[in-house]
């Protein structure tokens, strides 16, 4: 007994601040460990993570973005997993783990609680997103899934293309339509937030 009184005096009289470990302030490379043989440096800016995922960082501290083949808009086919042979658009894409978000693709079962009152609870699909190798870009007038390629056309401009049936995938109006459906989508949120 006399033994835990004696300690508990003791650790009272310590000063402990907020930032402090027993008394000793906390140096940064205390609060993000790093072995010293790692060619991975911790990340300081962490955007749409889980507790449980790393990001791979490069040394000035920014997050690794990965190169993909697809951009958001295009028509691709999932070559696969469970939903191999669905076709449909690219909604999302998340470079940092380079990932997409496939239209009617990879549905998951969410269980929302209710927010009022009143309100029941719900139980909902989503698109849950798949790796970027799993997918393949789809031409939808010659119903054939292609290789992706890239040429520099006589205007000077670089855009893609599909290898096997030679369809160029970066089209003015296909740029146009992506641009329109997102000013539509901005105006709207915009009106709503200012009422």
């Amino acid at each position: 007994m006399a033994a835990v009184a004696a300690l508990q005096s003791s650790l009272t009289s310590l000063s402990l601040s907020s930032n402090s470990f027993l008394g000793q302030r906390l140096s940064p490379h205390f609060v993000s460990p790093v072995p010293v043989n790692s060619t991975v440096k911790p990340c300081l800016i962490v955007a749409r993570l889980k507790g449980w995922e790393r990001k791979e960082c490069k040394p000035n501290s920014l997050p690794v973005i990965h190169k993909m083949h697809v951009k958001i808009g295009d028509t691709v086919k999932v070559i696969a997993g469970r939903d191999k042979g669905k076709i449909g658009e690219i909604t999302k894409i998340f470079k940092h783990n380079s990932t997409v978000v496939v239209q009617e693709v990879n549905l998951k079962t969410k269980h929302v609680k209710s927010r009022e009152e009143g309100e029941p609870g719900q139980i909902i699909k989503i698109e849950a997103p798949i790796h970027s190798s799993n997918v393949m870009l789809y031409s939808k007038e010659q119903n054939v899934a292609s290789r992706l390629g890239h040429k520099v056309l006589d205007n000077g401009t670089r855009v893609r293309y599909l290898i096997k049936t030679g369809e160029i995938v970066d089209s003015t109006e296909n740029w146009r339509k992506l641009k329109e459906s997102k000013d539509k989508t901005e105006v709207p949120a915009a009106a709503a937030a200012a009422s």
